[in-house]
């Protein structure tokens, strides 16, 4: 009120004298303007240019002089944003606002969530914020974690829903225990729902080692123990031939039937002779054959 009052009496008492109306070059921060004029008379007009990163206001970069001053007032802005495409969610009344976008930089608009969907802001609606930047938060809309249902296991802390990111501690029911050992656990909400679930099994359904094989060995390293459905893989020596299950398989502190490894075929130089057998391209005494089984 005061600036507008000041404006009028000024330009009464420049009509009373009949002075001519004039603008004093204009403080342009973030721009290349530099005047090269002491003063500017009234409908002067001057163009100016912003530096890399700032932008005019939405009327543009020109600007003339009048008798309240430069109209538009010029200045050199961070870049505004664009209306904001939420996934899975919206801006508050966004039909009725989308005329007025893009948005200068520090404006905030509130926004909601669709279901199974939170805000960073804990309450109902969260804000998103035009920034240099951008707008902020990048991600408004996150997939929340629900309480997990649980199997032989309770969690420590109970909470609905779980943001991303947020950690939930479970512990196993007594006599279990996780295939590490442990009795307790933390699984973490991500975008695609929990890192894992709780694997919690009897401690008397645990296998000790598996059972070792002639001729054969396990084509990993042996644990101590191992839970309930844990597989091993086993591989005969060179030359024998496997038999039975390739995998074994841990169930209720056993292991499923073991695979056996079938001796080759031996031929040696004195059966050849006496077979009248001589075999071409090589000078080897002994000769290998696998197993043939049908």
């Amino acid at each position: 009120m005061q600036f507008l009052v000041t404006v009028i009496l000024t330009l009464w008492v420049s009509w009373a004298r009949g002075q001519e109306i004039t603008c004093d070059p204009p403080v342009i921060p973030n721009s290349d303007f530099a005047s090269k004029m002491n003063q500017y008379g009234l409908d002067g007009v001057i163009t100016y240019q912003c530096r890399n990163g700032f932008y005019p206001p939405l009327l543009g970069n020109t600007t003339k002089c009048t008798r309240v001053g430069w109209v538009p007032r010029p200045r050199c802005v961070p870049k505004p944003c664009d209306f904001p495409e939420i996934k899975h969610g919206r801006i508050y009344r966004e039909d009725s606002i989308r005329p007025y976008f893009p948005a200068s930089v520090g404006q905030s608009f509130p926004y909601s969530c669709d279901k199974n969907y939170v805000r960073h802001s804990p309450f109902f609606w969260g804000s998103i914020t035009c920034t240099p930047e951008g707008w902020t938060p990048k991600v408004p809309c996150r997939k929340h974690c629900d309480m997990p249902i649980f199997e032989n296991a309770r969690a420590v802390i109970t909470g609905r829903p779980f943001r991303p990111n947020a950690t939930l501690d479970y512990q196993c029911l007594d006599g279990y225990e996780n295939r590490d050992g442990s009795t307790k656990g933390s699984m973490v909400c991500g975008e695609g729902g929990w890192s894992h679930l709780p694997t919690c099994f009897k401690s008397a359904d645990k296998c000790g080692p598996p059972p070792a094989i002639s001729n054969g060995d396990f084509t990993s390293l042996l644990l101590e123990g191992y839970p309930p459905g844990s597989r091993v893989e086993y591989q005969c020596q060179a030359y024998y031939e496997l038999r039975g299950p390739q995998y074994v398989t841990c169930s209720y502190a056993k292991w499923s039937e073991v695979p056996r490894c079938i001796d080759p075929c031996v031929i040696s130089e004195e059966i050849m002779h006496e077979k009248n057998i001589r075999l071409k391209g090589t000078d080897d005494k002994t000769y290998y054959v696998k197993t043939e089984y049908h």
